[in-house]
């Protein structure tokens, strides 16, 4: 059963004052009615007027004002331009049903500039996809102990970049890569501290003699490695990280991958989960992050 960490409260509202306020919350102005100056006559009018000019026969006197007729708004569509609009979104809603039922998720669109491992998707269904990894090697961090996946991604990454940026045995500058991977060990005890592993895919340029640092290690993913995924927008919060792996979890249910998912997370209990990120923390839209549950490859090839 997944272990869900449940220690990461919620920010506390912000507290208003309901006094001086109104329904949206904006603070009113007291104001002396009685001190206020008489509005001119001129600007008490509620409808929009236009001068109407008097007959050359007709004394300025008989002058009157009369309200501007109403010219109702065009509509902004005729009927069978919308329908034939709602027709094509339909067809274009049915036609990436279709592909992501066939084919998967698409590859996530920072694999398109930076370099990402390479995988098959083996099978796809509503809520996961199945897929299987090539020959991969990643450079991680030792365990690191805290109650935030957030902070704990956070503080591994610093140290992979200065990896990658040449804080290594050989001084080499090493190409950024995506995904970066956050495994995840909750935990129940105390606080809820769990254990959290921050890792970063080697490049095949330098997986033939990956510079060795202080700190980190190189562990390579010898044939193929299975893992079930579920893909989820947005920038990843502590609040939600259990509740996707939960979903994937849940999806996976009834079909004939959930036993070697089950026998893979008992097989590596330090490894309950895994969150994929593929942006940067500058991009605020069409960020993809993934939950990945890794799995034996020899269960996974004898079905």
């Amino acid at each position: 059963m997944l272990l869900l960490s449940t220690c990461v409260p919620s920010p506390p509202l912000a507290s208003l004052d309901p006094q001086d306020s109104n329904d949206d919350g904006q603070v009113l102005e007291s104001v002396d009615v009685e001190a206020r100056p008489p509005r001119p006559a001129a600007t008490l009018s509620r409808s929009r007027a236009v001068f109407i000019p008097p007959p050359p026969n007709q004394s300025p006197e008989a002058r009157t004002h009369a309200p501007e007729p109403h010219k109702p708004n065009p509509p902004l569509h005729s009927p069978p331009r919308t329908m034939a609009r709602r027709s094509g979104m339909l067809l274009l809603l049915a036609a990436a049903a279709l592909l992501a039922a066939g084919a998967g998720a698409a590859v996530p669109p920072s694999c398109e500039r930076i370099e990402c491992p390479a995988y098959d998707v083996v099978d796809s269904a509503n809520g996961f996809e199945i897929r299987r990894y090539k020959d991969a090697m990643w450079v991680s961090t030792a365990p690191i102990e805290d109650i935030s996946l957030v902070d704990a991604t956070r503080s591994g990454f610093l140290q992979l970049f200065k990896y990658i940026q040449g804080k290594n045995a050989y001084n080499e500058t090493i190409e950024m890569t995506a995904p970066v991977l956050t495994r995840v060990a909750p935990s129940d005890g105390p606080f809820c501290v769990s254990s959290f592993v921050v890792s970063f895919y080697v490049p095949a340029k330098n997986q033939a003699d990956p510079p060795p640092a202080e700190g980190l290690r190189v562990q390579r993913w010898a044939g193929a490695r299975y893992a079930a995924v579920r893909r989820f927008g947005g920038f990843v919060a502590d609040a939600d990280v259990g509740k996707q792996a939960a979903l994937l979890e849940a999806s996976l249910q009834g079909t004939r991958w959930a036993a070697p998912v089950s026998d893979g997370r008992k097989a590596d209990p330090a490894s309950e989960y895994t969150v994929a990120q593929y942006n940067s923390p500058f991009e605020f839209s069409g960020r993809v992050n993934e939950i990945w549950m890794l799995f034996d490859t020899m269960a996974a090839s004898d079905m």
